[in-house]
């Protein structure tokens, strides 16, 4: 497994489709945490965001399975845009009752390691997570849109502009414009960010 780990995405999609199982799941373990957090960005639902990201991973199988998968070395960008068109398409589903739970930033705060901090100082980073959180989410959604997959996602502006259907120019515009807008809020709200 950890010689597989040195492949690259491309790599592992064809060791895979040779019969190496392993391959596949080195693959998900590589790019699982980004996607998920992306997703969660996005649906504001951990519940939901699972039930997405599973769905969203089956969909990448079945598709690299048919052998349909050309995205040479691009594998991130192309498995987050499915993640991202499945959350769109979730959204344009008739409205059906539903309970969004609001996240306090607790996925965030596992990512992190804080076990040789005190007590008093995770409170503060996950108060200041949680913050920073609730101000991305009341972003426009075209803004929060670029913010996560930016921050969370890691994508290059060309990727977010691609997977986005706009221009390097107006990721990077909506980028600058939600960190003006998130500047303005942190003033207003007086919060500290350490």
């Amino acid at each position: 497994m950890q010689q597989l780990s040195r492949l690259t995405d491309a790599q592992l999609i064809r060791s895979y489709l040779k019969g190496h199982e392993q391959a596949l799941e080195v693959l998900i373990i590589r790019h699982k945490d980004r996607i998920f957090t992306a997703i969660v960005m996005l649906v504001k639902d951990r519940n939901l965001a699972e039930d997405l990201f599973q769905d969203a991973f089956l969909k990448i199988i079945k598709t690299i399975q048919e052998k349909r998968y050309n995205e040479q070395g691009k594998f991130l960008p192309w498995a987050m845009r499915i993640a991202r068109n499945l959350c769109m398409d979730y959204f344009r589903k008739p409205k059906h009752d539903k309970t969004i739970f609001m996240e306090s930033g607790e996925e965030i705060h596992e990512l992190l390691p804080f076990s040789t901090e005190s007590e008093g100082h995770r409170y503060e980073i996950n108060q200041t997570n949680t913050a920073v959180r609730q101000l991305v989410e009341d972003l426009p959604e075209d803004l929060r849109e670029v913010v996560v997959l930016r921050l969370y996602a890691d994508l290059s502006f060309k990727e977010i502009g691609d997977l986005t259907g706009v221009s390097i120019n107006t990721a990077l515009g909506r980028m600058r414009y939600a960190l003006i807008n998130l500047r303005k809020k942190i003033e207003q709200n007086e919060l500290v960010l350490r």
